[in-house]
């Protein structure tokens, strides 16, 4: 018949019109700002740097590779590795700017780092009358708690931590397993006794 996805289409209408007078669950409005609906565990929006501990900048998961750098197709991440007074590099980010004004979203940078140091944030009131300066968000801005993390995705961070605790003894085990043999002391030999 013609027309009968227009009329099934008018009938959804309808039924979910008529029927938030009577049901709150068919209620599609909800009013912002006063009211929110609480995030879905896999929203994302833009990228935010995850630290453990209390200190952000000791604590940051960040070793500066710069593969998310590289591999963000906008380009709109911005590394500059730290260095010590000999020019050494450290593994630890000076600067790590992310223009949100040329971010897209994409999450390729959270599946590229190989540290987990980098999540997707659902904050999306980021509005600001600079354009330029103020959708520039530096390092201090970015560092977020991995309890922030927890509470964001609960799921993911368990699986996150889960694997780092696992790597983490794996390489205690290792490093204890290199010391051993060379602080023990080689099995003594009996001398011969020279014959007469």
């Amino acid at each position: 018949m013609l027309g009968e996805g227009i009329l099934k289409g008018m009938v959804e209408t309808a039924r979910n019109f008529f029927g938030s007078y009577r049901s709150r669950e068919r209620l599609v409005t909800v009013q912002y700002p006063e009211e929110r609906l609480p995030m879905k565990e896999n929203a994302r929006n833009f990228p935010f740097l995850v630290y453990d501990g209390v200190d952000a900048e000791k604590g940051l998961r960040c070793v500066a590779c710069k593969i998310c750098e590289k591999e963000c197709p906008p380009q709109c991440i911005y590394i500059i590795l730290e260095r010590d007074e000999k020019g050494k590099p450290q593994k630890h980010p000076k600067v790590f700017d992310i223009d949100l004004s040329v971010c897209m979203s994409c999450q390729i940078c959270v599946e590229v780092c190989p540290f987990d140091a980098i999540k997707m944030d659902t904050e999306f009131e980021l509005s600001c009358a600079d354009r330029f300066g103020g959708l520039l968000v530096h390092k201090p801005q970015l560092a977020k708690s991995n309890e922030y993390y927890h509470q964001l995705h609960p799921a993911d961070a368990e699986e996150v931590d889960a694997r780092l605790a696992a790597e983490k003894a794996k390489a205690e085990a290792k490093a204890k397993a290199a010391v051993a043999p060379s602080t023990a002391k080689p099995p003594s030999v009996p001398r011969p006794t020279p014959a007469k």
